[in-house]
């Protein structure tokens, strides 16, 4: 266990989408009042990969430990964002590489970012160190998309705070 009381080497559950194990992971750090620390390096590590994955791994194997169905997994590698490498039957194979990139862009799609805007920073990363100014650019953009949705999403919460206090009920742990 770490300081946060999270695992040292997070396992990978069957079928748990990544948002569920990130929902879960934050969960556990999460004040009373459910604010956030600061991202550091422990929680980035919590969120990492387990260490004893086995390499290589098929398409059914990825799938069970991403959450992402092989359907997405191929449309993901059909479109350019996830590249993987073929065994001699021609079936797909991940290394940890490609898991690491599929994690990547879940993370990015579950903020909101559309499939083009992850394909464009892809592009870029591959174009090489120049276009990191571009990239910041692109991330900025989309961290601003998430503060407009976290706003509108605290005024719908006060919204049906409100209407729930309105029958009776209250709202809170």
């Amino acid at each position: 266990m770490t300081a946060l009381g999270l695992p040292d080497a997070p396992t990978a559950e069957p079928h748990v989408h990544p948002a569920s194990r990130l929902r879960t992971i934050l969960d556990s750090v999460a004040a009373e009042d459910g604010s956030l620390p600061p991202l550091n390096e422990e929680l980035v590590r919590a969120m990492r990969l387990p260490d004893d994955l086995p390499e290589p791994l098929g398409i059914s194997e990825v799938a069970e430990i991403t959450g992402i169905t092989a359907h997405t997994l191929r449309y993901y590698e059909r479109i350019g964002l996830v590249e993987t490498a073929r065994d001699a039957a021609g079936r797909r194979v991940y290394d940890r590489d490609a898991l690491g990139r599929i994690a990547f862009v879940t993370w990015l799609r579950l903020s909101g970012m559309p499939i083009a805007s992850v394909g464009r920073y892809l592009e870029l990363v591959k174009a090489g160190p120049d276009t990191r100014d571009e990239r910041l650019a692109l991330l900025l953009e989309q961290r601003a998309a998430i503060v407009a949705q976290l706003r509108d999403l605290q005024g719908a919460l006060a919204v049906v705070d409100y209407k729930i206090t309105t029958y009776g009920g209250s709202c809170g742990a």
